[in-house]
């Protein structure tokens, strides 16, 4: 199988990943619920993983590194623990559903909510956030980079302006981290939300919410944590606050293992790599006249991401086609990005996304081209 779907889970993972989780599922315990070997040994390599995470995205201190189950339950924590009725929310059109539907619950429960719009290549003006700031504005929630056109948001200038109107920045990312590298305390954000499965090639089921000192965020859930047991509440120290229940040691395990091949292949190394064969992809269909290609393919810095259609053709029959018949996996549809496809008017007919690892091959990203090819002239 060729496959081109790593924006959704990196398939390929570094083989240290695999054997981390091995060793941690037949090693360790369950930490903080005991003084014996194994959970101790979980304990220790939790910590060990939250301090690699630290320096990867210059937290400042590892006890505001945050584990959860994904971007998912991270963007909740962070939206529904620091949002409240009455207080303003500026958000974007190219958010994922992990973004927007956190936000349409609490604009329920009374926060006012703006939504900025994007251009004809889906970028975002950031006068029309600075515009969009009244005196009730709280929060900025954005995506790193649009999960579905691959575009990469201008962060540095949106943490300017946080700082300027004393807002808090809270970033989506999913797409970006452990490809693109990200210094919160430089770049000014206050949380920063992503999965470990992506870019960051650990194990599904294992997430981080990482805090800037003075954002922390009411609980999402509440239960066991192994300490304090006779408090009725979570009003606990960090990172205990916010990781009620069981952690995933095994996928942390992994994550570990993750983060020191990030360390030594180099983030930057991974995306250079990545984007050659974005681009050679994109120079192999550009010319083709029944493909439509969407996003700002000309930025200089992008993800390894590129949407398309193929005239009419639902984009969920494209992809089943380039499976059953090339043996090419990518993904069709919405892609959780509802506002994206409003914007460009697929709603019905959707996109085929092809995301790009250094994993991949160049022999790999010229069948995909001439599969594309293909189907194009079987639709003349």
């Amino acid at each position: 199988m060729i496959y081109l779907d790593h924006a959704a889970t990196s398939f390929h993972k570094p083989p240290e990943v695999a054997e981390a989780v091995y060793h941690a599922i037949l090693n360790t315990g369950n930490s903080g619920r005991g003084v014996h070997g194994a959970s101790l040994d979980a304990s220790r390599l939790i910590y060990k993983t939250r301090e690699k995470l630290s320096q990867l995205f210059n937290v400042g201190d590892s006890a505001r590194v945050v584990f959860t189950s994904n971007a998912t339950e991270s963007l909740n924590i962070a939206i529904q623990g620091l949002l409240k009725s009455g207080d303003h929310c500026i958000t974007t059109a190219l958010e994922h559903n992990s973004v927007l539907r956190p936000l349409y619950l609490m604009e329920k429960q009374g926060v006012r909510l703006t939504v900025v719009g994007t251009d004809k290549k889906g970028c975002i003006d950031i006068s029309q956030i600075e515009a969009a700031i009244c005196k009730e504005s709280k929060v900025i929630v954005i995506t790193h980079a649009s999960n579905v056109l691959g575009n990469v948001t201008e962060i540095e200038q949106i943490g300017k302006l946080c700082r300027q109107y004393g807002l808090l920045l809270i970033l989506d990312a999913s797409q970006t981290a452990g490809l693109i590298p990200i210094d919160m305390q430089k770049l000014g954000i206050s949380v920063l939300c992503c999965s470990g499965h992506k870019s960051l090639l650990g194990p599904q089921g294992i997430g981080l919410l990482c805090l800037a000192e003075g954002a922390i965020p009411n609980p999402l859930k509440v239960g066991g944590t192994g300490m304090d047991s006779f408090s009725h509440t979570m009003d606990l120290p960090l990172p205990t606050r916010l990781e009620a229940g069981t952690l995933n040691t095994h996928g942390i395990a992994g994550l570990s293992a993750a983060c020191d091949y990030l360390n030594h292949y180099g983030q930057l190394q991974i995306l250079e790599e990545a984007t050659v064969l974005a681009k050679r992809f994109i120079a192999g269909i550009q010319d083709v006249p029944g493909i439509a290609l969407y996003g700002d393919l000309d930025a200089i810095v992008r993800t390894p991401v590129v949407a398309l259609n193929i005239r009419d053709m639902d984009s969920a029959e494209i992809a089943d086609e380039l499976f059953y018949r090339f043996n090419i996996a990518t993904r069709a549809g919405a892609h959780c990005a509802p506002l994206v496809h409003e914007a460009f008017q697929t709603e019905e007919q959707g996109m085929v996304r092809f995301s790009f690892s250094h994993f991949n091959t160049q022999d790999e990203v010229d069948e995909a081209i001439q599969a594309l090819r293909t189907l194009e002239e079987e639709t003349r």
